[in-house]
């Protein structure tokens, strides 16, 4: 029961402790009900983006749903495990896990997981080289990068690393999953194959992490470490259950696991990819396919389908069978084309999609000995690049209008009000 307080100032932080059942919030949705991105919207979010689904009925978030769930700002499993009264006691009591040091301390738990989202899903700068979107390996050439290209992509390591940090601390492993993707990625961003092992080693943790299997959280947290070595007589001590184990999907919606593995699978085939062992790196591609078979066929997701199948291709490159790779490209090209011959398709990630799986296609025919076809083919790449940036000049000028119009309706609407 613990002591009673004696002193008056002992029984007002007592009574402030106490709960208002009437202050707190509704429970949590169910489990089952969270379904995160993959249930569109009847009308665009933003208007004029081009979020239109292909395949269904219904306009694309943009993924917000799907960051919702895996951020879970509203702590609606730690509230359906330790149950409401107990959740928000210990809230009041500032019990919960969040970073009490540094400038850290003043910020709440949910303030801490905003800076966390901010971290693990903000847009990159706008001179990143967007030639091939990050998700597709290529073999970098360092010797070529500038000083402040090189400090950049440092800072986004060390960036991802601090999101591993803050994720292990405030106990949140898809979090904790999706940052050691992100490790995994800018190990290779930075270092290319030097660091290869080591991009591999963390995109193998963040699976680890999703399964539904156990993993040991000490483990984890030493990949956040600027050089991470593990005592190699050190004995894991795997009790923490992962996203898709049984216990998990009580608490927690397993596409929330399932977003994670993507991310993992993918980064953990373009590692294998710069260590030469391209059967295994395919291996790990072809596992995200089935996971993207019964989302939405919208510009997010074809450029997450479109990269697998280019990496694919360029597997099967690098190991000298261009037929195989090309049937790859098309595939990739053929879901950008698809945009392009739909009116409400976004013709934007159409037009992208298509560079890409255009370009792969003219690395890999001079790879092959098929020079003039590779000139060629990038020729029209370039052609397609200039298409384009108008297209997105146009997009842009539009969105500025439509934005415009908004803002004046809305004026026009409160000074109608006041009147």
């Amino acid at each position: 029961m613990g002591k009673k307080a004696k002193t008056g100032k002992g029984k007002e932080r007592a009574q402030s402790r106490k709960l208002d059942k009437a202050d707190l919030p509704p429970p949590p949705a169910p489990v089952h009900d969270e379904l995160g991105s993959a249930k569109l919207l009847d009308e665009p979010k933003v208007p004029g983006s081009g979020y239109k689904a292909l395949d269904r009925e219904g306009y694309d978030d943009g993924g917000v749903a799907d960051l919702t769930l895996v951020i879970d700002l509203e702590d609606s499993v730690l509230r359906r495990k330790r149950g409401e009264n107990a959740y928000f006691t210990a809230l009041k009591s500032d019990l919960l896990p969040r970073v009490t040091t540094a400038h850290y301390a003043s910020m709440t738990r949910r303030d801490q997981k905003i800076k966390l989202a901010k971290l693990l899903f903000s847009e990159e700068d706008e001179d990143e080289d967007d030639t091939n979107p990050s998700e597709v390996y290529t073999e970098a050439v360092f010797d070529a990068d500038d000083e402040a290209s090189k400090k950049r992509r440092l800072e986004r390591l060390n960036s991802a690393k601090f999101a591993l940090r803050l994720s292990t601390v405030l106990r949140e492993p898809a979090c904790a999953s999706l940052s050691l993707s992100e490790i995994s990625k800018r190990y290779l961003s930075c270092y290319g194959k030097e660091y290869a092992e080591a991009a591999l080693r963390c995109a193998d943790k963040a699976i680890e992490i999703a399964s539904d299997g156990f993993y040991d959280m000490d483990n984890i947290a030493i990949e956040a470490n600027e050089n991470p070595t593990m005592d190699p007589k050190y004995e894991q001590n795997a009790t923490y259950p992962g996203l898709s184990h049984p216990t998990t999907l009580k608490l927690q919606a397993l596409r929330v696991s399932q977003l994670c593995l993507r991310s993992a699978y993918l980064h953990r085939g373009n590692a294998l990819a710069a260590l030469d062992r391209n059967d295994e790196a395919r291996e790990s591609y072809e596992k995200v396919l089935p996971m993207l078979e019964n989302e939405p066929r919208c510009g997010r997701l074809d450029w997450e389908r479109s990269s697998i199948f280019v990496n694919i291709g360029n597997t099967f490159s690098r190991q000298g069978n261009y037929a195989k790779a090309n049937e790859q490209y098309d595939i990739a090209e053929k879901l950008g084309k698809e945009h392009l011959e739909t009116k409400e398709g976004n013709h934007a990630d159409g037009m992208g999609i298509m560079i890409v799986g255009m370009r792969a296609r003219s690395f890999a025919l001079k790879k092959a000995g098929k020079d003039d076809d590779g000139k060629k083919q990038m020729r029209e790449v370039l052609e397609l690049q200039k298409k384009l940036n108008v297209e997105l000049e146009n997009q842009k000028e539009k969105q500025k209008a439509e934005a415009e119009a908004a803002q004046e309706a809305a004026q026009a609407k409160q000074q109608m009000a006041v009147q």
